[in-house]
């Protein structure tokens, strides 16, 4: 089954963030089993060249591929689409009107506005048609909720017709509310709830980033109703299970 379709049917998919270049950490967590990999152009020093290599590594892999843009801006998710992603992670959505902009740049006329060109996605020419038809039943646009006024206009955003899924980004939250990385605090736990309480409301599946790999946390989360789950980062897992090792190592010698 298609991502689009477990997200459309509220089935519990989790996945990851990719942040390094190299085509093996793609190949590698893709064949891990993720349901989906982030890759990030906000936080990262990836170039889009790298980008279309690291999603046809996730293709072989059938793993599907999400860009994670470094704004809402229709020229960069025209380009990461036209590269071959499933879909694309849009940061700082803020209201309604920034969902809207996002699902415009993603879709062709007359449900959108994005421009047509001929590259990878559309098998360098040879299968615009079916692209197009493979656009309609698979692409995916996350609304990253990561700002206060997000919060406060979560209702209208989930609304949109086109966005599929929303993602908390919780350190980004808390720093527009003043406290940032005071992820425990309870005015941004209260405002966690909020948008998973909208989340349910709408039918729309969400989640957060689970930052740091910690399986106790990821369980709380779906425990508490999310089930669209980012679970650590390729730089956070590395770094976490070489330290863990390397702990018990020396502990024991």
């Amino acid at each position: 089954m298609q991502l689009k379709s477990k997200l459309s049917q509220g089935e519990l998919t989790i996945g990851s963030w990719i942040t390094l270049g190299h085509p093996a950490i793609a190949e590698i967590m893709a064949a891990a089993g993720f349901d989906w990999l982030v890759l990030d152009m906000e936080h990262s020093v990836l170039e889009l060249s790298e980008i279309q290599t690291l999603i046809q590594v996730l293709d072989g892999q059938q793993c599907p591929a999400i860009v994670r843009l470094t704004s809402n801006h229709p020229d960069q998710i025209k380009r990461v689409m036209d590269a071959g992603a499933t879909g694309v992670m849009v940061p700082m959505v803020k209201s309604a009107a920034d969902a809207k902009a996002a699902v415009q740049s993603v879709y062709y006329p007359p449900r959108g506005q994005r421009g047509v060109g001929l590259a990878r996605a559309q098998g360098y020419g040879a299968r615009f048609q079916q692209y197009r038809g493979w656009l309609e039943d698979n692409a995916v646009i996350v609304a990253m909720i990561e700002h206060v006024d997000a919060v406060k206009a979560i209702d209208g955003i989930l609304a949109v017709d086109g966005i599929d899924a929303y993602i908390i980004g919780p350190y980004d939250l808390s720093g527009s509310m003043g406290r940032p990385g005071e992820l425990n605090h309870p005015d941004v736990q209260s405002a966690i709830a909020r948008v998973l309480e909208a989340g349910q409301r709408s039918g729309k599946p969400g989640g957060i980033h689970v930052i740091e790999p910690d399986q106790e946390e990821l369980q709380r989360r779906i425990a508490a109703g999310f089930n669209f789950l980012g679970y650590g980062l390729d730089i956070r897992i590395l770094d976490s299970l070489c330290r863990s090792h390397m702990q018990n190592i020396r502990a024991n010698l």
